[in-house]
Protein backbone atom coordinates (compact mmCIF):
# COMPACT_ATOMS: atom_id res chain seq x y z
CA UNK A 1 0.00 0.00 0.00
CA UNK A 2 1.34 2.83 -1.02
CA UNK A 3 1.61 6.47 1.61
CA UNK A 4 -1.11 7.94 -0.10
CA UNK A 5 -3.54 4.72 0.00
CA UNK A 6 -2.94 5.00 3.99
CA UNK A 7 -3.45 8.22 4.66
CA UNK A 8 -7.03 7.85 2.66
CA UNK A 9 -7.38 4.99 4.31
CA UNK A 10 -6.36 6.05 8.03
CA UNK A 11 -8.55 9.66 6.70
CA UNK A 12 -11.56 7.19 6.67
CA UNK A 13 -11.52 5.39 9.56
CA UNK A 14 -11.26 8.63 11.71
CA UNK A 15 -14.02 10.01 9.78
CA UNK A 16 -16.14 7.07 10.36
CA UNK A 17 -14.98 7.12 14.18
CA UNK A 18 -15.85 10.67 14.69
CA UNK A 19 -19.46 10.12 13.54
CA UNK A 20 -19.95 7.40 15.90
CA UNK A 21 -18.43 8.93 18.94
CA UNK A 22 -20.94 11.64 18.21
CA UNK A 23 -23.54 8.81 18.43
CA UNK A 24 -23.03 6.53 20.87
CA UNK A 25 -21.23 7.06 24.21
CA UNK A 26 -18.02 5.07 25.57
CA UNK A 27 -18.89 2.04 27.43
CA UNK A 28 -17.51 3.28 31.21
CA UNK A 29 -20.24 6.09 30.64
CA UNK A 30 -23.21 4.40 29.58
CA UNK A 31 -22.17 2.15 32.99
CA UNK A 32 -21.71 5.18 35.22
CA UNK A 33 -25.00 7.09 34.19
CA UNK A 34 -26.98 3.38 34.90
CA UNK A 35 -25.02 3.21 38.37
CA UNK A 36 -25.88 6.47 39.20
CA UNK A 37 -29.66 6.33 38.00
CA UNK A 38 -30.25 3.20 40.38
CA UNK A 39 -28.61 4.38 43.13
CA UNK A 40 -31.01 7.90 42.72
CA UNK A 41 -33.98 7.96 44.89
CA UNK A 42 -36.07 10.68 43.57
CA UNK A 43 -38.48 9.91 41.01
CA UNK A 44 -37.58 13.21 39.31
CA UNK A 45 -33.83 12.29 38.88
CA UNK A 46 -34.61 8.30 37.87
CA UNK A 47 -37.31 9.94 35.14
CA UNK A 48 -34.24 12.38 34.27
CA UNK A 49 -31.72 9.60 33.52
CA UNK A 50 -34.06 7.37 31.61
CA UNK A 51 -35.13 10.49 29.42
CA UNK A 52 -31.07 10.35 28.76
CA UNK A 53 -30.87 6.64 27.92
CA UNK A 54 -33.84 7.26 25.53
CA UNK A 55 -31.72 9.63 23.56
CA UNK A 56 -29.44 7.45 23.41
CA UNK A 57 -31.43 4.84 21.75
CA UNK A 58 -32.84 6.87 19.67
CA UNK A 59 -29.73 8.80 18.47
CA UNK A 60 -28.65 5.10 17.02
CA UNK A 61 -31.79 4.23 15.88
CA UNK A 62 -32.09 7.30 13.56
CA UNK A 63 -28.14 7.33 12.85
CA UNK A 64 -28.02 11.19 14.50
CA UNK A 65 -25.79 12.96 16.72
CA UNK A 66 -26.87 12.32 20.54
CA UNK A 67 -26.60 15.93 21.39
CA UNK A 68 -27.06 19.02 19.02
CA UNK A 69 -23.60 20.56 20.31
CA UNK A 70 -21.11 18.49 18.38
CA UNK A 71 -18.64 20.51 19.81
CA UNK A 72 -14.97 21.74 18.65
CA UNK A 73 -13.10 18.47 17.81
CA UNK A 74 -10.40 18.05 19.96
CA UNK A 75 -7.36 15.39 19.82
CA UNK A 76 -5.03 14.16 21.77
CA UNK A 77 -1.99 12.19 19.91
CA UNK A 78 0.50 9.76 21.90
CA UNK A 79 2.60 8.89 18.60
CA UNK A 80 5.36 6.92 18.24
CA UNK A 81 8.45 8.07 16.15
CA UNK A 82 8.15 5.34 14.08
CA UNK A 83 4.61 5.39 13.31
CA UNK A 84 4.39 5.60 9.33
CA UNK A 85 1.97 8.27 8.95
CA UNK A 86 3.35 11.01 11.66
CA UNK A 87 3.75 13.49 9.22
CA UNK A 88 0.43 13.48 7.55
CA UNK A 89 -1.51 12.66 10.77
CA UNK A 90 -1.90 16.57 11.92
CA UNK A 91 -3.42 16.94 7.73
CA UNK A 92 -5.81 13.87 8.00
CA UNK A 93 -7.25 14.66 11.43
CA UNK A 94 -8.34 17.88 9.57
CA UNK A 95 -9.90 16.06 6.80
CA UNK A 96 -11.17 13.03 8.57
CA UNK A 97 -13.02 16.36 10.58
CA UNK A 98 -14.45 17.91 7.68
CA UNK A 99 -15.86 14.17 5.99
CA UNK A 100 -17.15 13.53 9.37
CA UNK A 101 -19.06 17.05 9.35
CA UNK A 102 -20.77 16.22 6.37
CA UNK A 103 -21.36 12.55 6.66
CA UNK A 104 -22.54 12.47 10.00
CA UNK A 105 -23.77 14.75 10.18
CA UNK A 106 -22.08 17.47 12.73
CA UNK A 107 -23.33 20.68 13.91
CA UNK A 108 -21.10 23.95 12.44
CA UNK A 109 -19.12 24.66 14.97
CA UNK A 110 -15.65 26.59 14.08
CA UNK A 111 -15.92 30.29 13.77
CA UNK A 112 -13.36 32.10 12.93
CA UNK A 113 -12.04 34.72 15.38
CA UNK A 114 -12.25 38.76 15.25
CA UNK A 115 -13.45 37.79 11.24
CA UNK A 116 -16.35 36.43 12.84
CA UNK A 117 -17.69 33.95 10.62
CA UNK A 118 -18.40 30.04 10.21
CA UNK A 119 -16.34 28.07 8.50
CA UNK A 120 -19.31 25.65 7.79
CA UNK A 121 -16.82 22.85 8.19
CA UNK A 122 -15.80 22.36 11.80
CA UNK A 123 -11.71 23.24 10.79
CA UNK A 124 -10.44 26.59 11.02
CA UNK A 125 -7.14 28.30 12.31
CA UNK A 126 -6.11 25.78 15.03
CA UNK A 127 -9.20 23.34 14.99
CA UNK A 128 -9.06 20.62 15.24
CA UNK A 129 -6.97 21.22 17.92
CA UNK A 130 -4.29 18.66 18.34
CA UNK A 131 -2.50 18.27 21.39
CA UNK A 132 0.50 16.08 20.57
CA UNK A 133 2.82 13.74 22.76
CA UNK A 134 5.47 11.90 20.64
CA UNK A 135 7.04 8.47 22.13
CA UNK A 136 10.55 7.42 21.54
CA UNK A 137 11.27 3.91 19.50
CA UNK A 138 7.19 3.27 19.10
CA UNK A 139 5.56 2.34 15.79
CA UNK A 140 2.10 3.11 17.17
CA UNK A 141 -0.17 5.39 17.48
CA UNK A 142 -2.78 6.43 20.24
CA UNK A 143 -5.23 8.85 19.15
CA UNK A 144 -7.92 9.90 21.79
CA UNK A 145 -11.01 11.96 20.02
CA UNK A 146 -13.36 14.42 22.01
CA UNK A 147 -15.89 16.55 21.17
CA UNK A 148 -15.64 19.42 23.25
CA UNK A 149 -19.08 21.28 23.92
CA UNK A 150 -19.63 25.31 24.20
CA UNK A 151 -21.52 23.92 27.87
CA UNK A 152 -19.14 22.10 29.32
CA UNK A 153 -15.77 21.70 28.32
CA UNK A 154 -14.68 24.64 26.63
CA UNK A 155 -15.57 27.14 30.13
CA UNK A 156 -13.26 25.69 31.98
CA UNK A 157 -10.83 27.75 34.64
CA UNK A 158 -7.24 27.63 35.70
CA UNK A 159 -5.19 30.25 37.74
CA UNK A 160 -2.12 29.95 39.74
CA UNK A 161 -2.68 29.61 43.43
CA UNK A 162 0.08 31.06 45.80
CA UNK A 163 2.18 28.36 47.93
CA UNK A 164 0.69 28.53 51.26
CA UNK A 165 -2.60 28.24 49.84
CA UNK A 166 -1.61 24.75 49.60
CA UNK A 167 -3.90 21.37 48.71
CA UNK A 168 -6.43 23.75 50.59
CA UNK A 169 -6.23 26.29 47.98
CA UNK A 170 -6.73 23.77 44.96
CA UNK A 171 -9.98 21.98 47.08
CA UNK A 172 -11.48 25.52 47.25
CA UNK A 173 -10.67 26.50 43.78
CA UNK A 174 -12.32 23.52 42.12
CA UNK A 175 -15.23 23.48 44.47
CA UNK A 176 -15.89 27.01 43.80
CA UNK A 177 -15.81 26.95 39.86
CA UNK A 178 -18.65 23.43 41.07
CA UNK A 179 -20.66 25.51 42.64
CA UNK A 180 -21.08 29.03 40.21
CA UNK A 181 -20.69 26.91 36.61
CA UNK A 182 -21.10 22.97 37.75
CA UNK A 183 -25.55 23.58 37.18
CA UNK A 184 -24.89 24.78 33.51
CA UNK A 185 -22.40 21.95 31.93
CA UNK A 186 -25.31 19.36 32.32
CA UNK A 187 -24.27 17.22 35.34
CA UNK A 188 -23.17 14.44 36.10
CA UNK A 189 -19.86 15.81 35.55
CA UNK A 190 -16.81 14.00 34.59
CA UNK A 191 -14.42 16.62 36.38
CA UNK A 192 -10.93 17.07 35.31
CA UNK A 193 -8.47 18.87 37.68
CA UNK A 194 -4.74 19.53 36.63
CA UNK A 195 -2.23 20.46 39.19
CA UNK A 196 0.75 22.30 37.68
CA UNK A 197 3.31 24.57 37.89
CA UNK A 198 1.44 27.41 35.95
CA UNK A 199 -2.19 28.13 33.96
CA UNK A 200 -1.21 26.52 30.69
CA UNK A 201 0.34 23.78 32.10
CA UNK A 202 -2.25 22.51 34.87
CA UNK A 203 -5.11 23.55 32.00
CA UNK A 204 -3.44 20.99 29.33
CA UNK A 205 -3.55 18.71 32.31
CA UNK A 206 -6.88 18.95 33.40
CA UNK A 207 -8.21 18.26 29.96
CA UNK A 208 -5.65 14.99 29.52
CA UNK A 209 -7.55 14.26 32.77
CA UNK A 210 -11.10 13.91 30.93
CA UNK A 211 -9.80 11.05 28.42
CA UNK A 212 -8.87 8.67 31.35
CA UNK A 213 -11.76 5.72 31.99
CA UNK A 214 -14.32 6.71 34.50
CA UNK A 215 -13.26 4.85 37.63
CA UNK A 216 -9.68 4.94 36.97
CA UNK A 217 -7.08 6.80 39.84
CA UNK A 218 -4.48 8.88 40.01
CA UNK A 219 -1.15 6.61 40.80
CA UNK A 220 0.12 9.08 43.68
CA UNK A 221 -1.95 7.85 46.54
CA UNK A 222 -2.17 11.35 47.99
CA UNK A 223 -3.63 12.42 44.40
CA UNK A 224 -6.10 9.34 44.65
CA UNK A 225 -7.11 10.47 48.08
CA UNK A 226 -8.26 13.69 46.81
CA UNK A 227 -10.05 12.74 43.76
CA UNK A 228 -12.28 11.06 46.19
CA UNK A 229 -12.70 13.55 48.55
CA UNK A 230 -13.35 16.12 46.06
CA UNK A 231 -15.95 13.42 44.41
CA UNK A 232 -17.43 13.32 47.68
CA UNK A 233 -17.53 17.38 48.44
CA UNK A 234 -19.14 17.93 44.59
CA UNK A 235 -21.78 14.93 44.86
CA UNK A 236 -22.97 16.94 48.56
CA UNK A 237 -23.49 20.11 46.40
CA UNK A 238 -26.86 18.07 45.34
CA UNK A 239 -27.06 19.20 41.64
CA UNK A 240 -28.06 16.23 40.54
CA UNK A 241 -28.87 15.14 36.88
CA UNK A 242 -29.26 17.79 34.55
CA UNK A 243 -28.89 20.07 37.65
CA UNK A 244 -32.55 19.23 38.59
CA UNK A 245 -31.31 18.08 42.25
CA UNK A 246 -29.99 14.72 43.39
CA UNK A 247 -27.85 12.60 45.44
CA UNK A 248 -25.29 12.41 42.54
CA UNK A 249 -23.31 15.23 40.80
CA UNK A 250 -20.26 13.72 38.78
CA UNK A 251 -19.39 10.82 37.15
CA UNK A 252 -15.99 10.80 39.11
CA UNK A 253 -12.67 13.21 39.38
CA UNK A 254 -9.52 12.67 37.49
CA UNK A 255 -6.79 14.39 38.46
CA UNK A 256 -3.48 15.11 36.78
CA UNK A 257 -0.17 16.28 38.05
CA UNK A 258 3.06 17.51 37.33
CA UNK A 259 6.17 18.49 39.97
CA UNK A 260 5.80 22.05 40.34
CA UNK A 261 7.80 25.87 41.00
CA UNK A 262 8.17 26.34 44.74
CA UNK A 263 6.43 29.33 44.67
CA UNK A 264 3.49 28.14 42.59
CA UNK A 265 0.93 25.71 42.14
CA UNK A 266 -1.18 26.03 38.96
CA UNK A 267 -4.29 24.38 39.06
CA UNK A 268 -6.77 24.43 36.66
CA UNK A 269 -10.80 22.35 36.05
CA UNK A 270 -12.19 20.98 32.75
CA UNK A 271 -15.54 19.51 32.75
CA UNK A 272 -17.19 16.71 30.53
CA UNK A 273 -20.78 16.40 31.01
CA UNK A 274 -23.15 13.40 30.97
CA UNK A 275 -22.68 13.26 27.55
CA UNK A 276 -19.46 12.36 27.85
CA UNK A 277 -18.24 12.20 23.99
CA UNK A 278 -14.48 10.37 23.97
CA UNK A 279 -13.19 7.95 22.08
CA UNK A 280 -9.75 5.93 22.24
CA UNK A 281 -7.80 3.96 19.31
CA UNK A 282 -4.47 2.48 18.61
CA UNK A 283 -3.20 2.25 15.54
CA UNK A 284 -0.34 -0.09 14.38
CA UNK A 285 2.04 0.38 12.10
CA UNK A 286 0.29 -1.74 9.46
CA UNK A 287 -2.42 0.46 10.43
CA UNK A 288 -5.18 -2.25 11.81
CA UNK A 289 -6.71 -0.44 14.58
CA UNK A 290 -8.10 -1.39 17.93
CA UNK A 291 -10.62 0.20 20.21
CA UNK A 292 -11.06 0.63 23.37
CA UNK A 293 -13.91 3.13 24.62
CA UNK A 294 -16.69 1.71 22.37
CA UNK A 295 -17.54 -2.18 22.44
CA UNK A 296 -20.11 -1.05 19.40
CA UNK A 297 -16.82 0.00 17.01
CA UNK A 298 -15.36 -2.58 15.10
CA UNK A 299 -12.79 -1.34 12.24
CA UNK A 300 -11.30 -4.43 10.56
CA UNK A 301 -14.28 -6.24 10.57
Amino acid sequence: MSKEEQVTQLTEHMAKFIAHVAKKLPDDVIAKLEELRDKEDSPLSKTIYDTMFKNQELAVKLNRPSCQDTGVLQFWVKCGTKFPLIGELEALLKDAVVKATFEAPLRHNSVETFDEYNTGKNVGKGTPTVFWDIVPDSDECEIYTYMAGGGCTLPGKAMVLMPGEGYEGVTKFVMDVMTTYGLNACPPLLVGVGVATSVETAALLSKKALMRPIGSHNDNERAAKMEALLEDGINAIGLGPQGMGGKYSVMGVNIENTARHPSTIGVAVNVGCWSHRRGHLIVNSDLTVTCDTHSTWKFNA
